[in-house]
């Protein structure tokens, strides 16, 4: 394979001539070869947006001149296109302050201007210096933790959040669709009293209500950046007003609001605010589960199980039973809402690191993070797309489960007591009667007294599901 020559302050190393990183990013390669993980792109691109802003920031401070900061600025702008992908090759099991992966965005923003400014590589000489330049009034461990929260607000805002919106409009929208069906309600898995099915439908909106609340709090916090605080929060090497200036251009590049942090030597030792960020996560995926798996109970049968939702047919489920269908949408989500928890445990663990002026675990921190979105995100969509949208209840059942419920008889407590409708409750199931019949039987109440007050209609109180 070919390959240059390049220097760090370690010596020479060998660097393949196709690729854009430099001697730095190549040393990593070799010494941390742990595991498939690559740096998550979105994070990756969030380095960039920060060593943008930052450039910007140097030139009007006048610590950098304009054509290198404008040469930095290109090279970013094509990072964050997705142009540069394949010259960012570590692996998040490496340092765990990021420093290689800082490196690496350093060394290609570097090498890049290289080639736009003299056609060439030589491997020692830059025009753009990637320590000089490219990092100029900052630090791993001020960029670092600014890009993890800047690429966990971007992937909220654009793609988690609005997937949780649309999924709660759609159980809203269903909600409303199934307000006058009634339904026997469960408690402990066994029947009690009935309730619509719209009630039901409401609840499950209203705790993605909550999830989304939960999330968008959490973000004001992650979106104060320590950027500014260089190597352990005393801005070391920075000019005047930088600070400000570099999170201006970081608000104009995302379209979004960041502030500098109230106290950077918080932001840069501990990363509780990625830790509240991962827990908002994690009662989102708690409020799922449980969703996905009433969807799959009330689903169940179809002829030995609840049976009362008909769950959209999307593909065949065995492959030696014919004609069986699964609820595969709620598998996969449920599934998805397992991983989301084992990524806060590993991110609670990782927050705890925070030793002294700097918390070392942050590539973990981060990857999780990313792979907790970007599965939340599909799997929400997936789970509203191929399930939410379709179902529809099975009315046969719903009416033939709420004919045949014991707990019906609750709405005679008012007027004979409870002793006595829990006898006509048990004689009914041991005689395989219905509740009237037993109630008439035992002498406790008259037809028309019955009919007059064992009412599923009446029952299921104030059915206002319009939020």
């Amino acid at each position: 394979m070919p390959y240059r020559i390049e220097k760090d302050s370690l010596g020479e190393v060998q660097v393949p001539a196709d690729k854009l990183w430099g001697a730095q990013t190549q040393r990593a390669c070799q010494n941390f070869c742990i595991g498939e993980e690559r740096m998550p792109t979105p994070i990756i691109h969030a380095i960039a947006t920060v060593k943008n802003a930052a450039a910007q920031a140097n030139c009007e401070c006048g610590t950098l001149p304009p054509d290198k900061a404008e040469l930095i600025s290109r090279c970013c702008e094509l990072i964050l296109q997705g142009k540069l992908d394949n010259h960012f090759p570590l692996h998040v099991w490496q340092t765990g302050s990021g420093t290689q992966t800082n490196m690496n965005v350093n060394e290609v923003v570097s090498n890049w201007a290289e080639i736009e400014k003299h056609g060439r590589i030589d491997g020692f000489v830059r025009y753009v210096h990637p320590n000089d330049d490219v990092n100029k009034s900052q630090s791993t461990n001020d960029v670092f933790p600014s890009a993890l929260r800047i690429a966990a607000a971007l992937q909220v805002d654009q793609h988690l959040l609005p997937a949780l919106r649309e999924l709660m409009s759609t159980l809203n929208l269903k909600s409303k669709e199934f307000a006058d069906i009634i339904q026997i309600g469960r408690t402990h898995l066994m029947d009690a009293t009935p309730i619509t099915l719209g009630q039901e439908f409401s609840g499950y909106a209203d705790q993605i209500r909550h999830d989304i609340e939960s999330i968008e709090m959490a973000l004001k916090h992650t979106m104060e950046l320590p950027i500014g605080g260089t190597a352990v929060g005393t801005g070391l090497n920075t000019p005047k007003g930088y600070t400000e200036a570099v999170i201006r251009h970081i608000n104009a590049l995302t379209k979004l609001t960041f502030t500098p942090s109230d106290n950077r030597f918080e932001a840069m030792a501990s990363h509780d605010s990625l830790s509240e960020l991962s827990a908002s996560f994690r009662r989102c995926a708690i409020s799922l589960m449980k969703i996905a798996n009433d969807f799959r109970l009330l689903g169940s049968g179809p002829r030995c199980g609840i049976g009362e939702l008909q769950l959209p047919t999307n593909e065949p489920g065995s492959s030696i039973m014919p004609g069986k269908v699964n609820p595969t949408q709620c598998e996969a989500l449920t599934m998805v809402c397992a991983q989301v928890i084992g990524n806060d445990t590993a991110i609670t663990i990782g927050a705890m690191q925070g030793h002294l002026e700097l918390n070392v675990f942050m590539p973990l921190i981060g990857r999780n993070i990313m792979e907790s979105i970007v599965l939340l995100t599909d799997a929400v969509n997936s789970f509203n797309t191929h399930c939410v949208s379709g179902v529809q209840p099975c009315k046969e059942m719903i009416q033939k489960n709420l004919d045949h419920s014991l707990m019906l008889v609750t709405a005679l407590n008012p007027h004979i007591g409870y002793a006595k409708a829990a006898e006509i409750a048990q004689h009914a199931h041991r005689e395989h009667t219905t509740l009237k019949e037993a109630a008439v039987t035992l002498g406790y109440v008259s037809e028309a007294d019955f009919d007059a007050w064992v009412s599923p209609e009446k029952m299921v109180g104030q059915n206002d599901i319009s939020k």
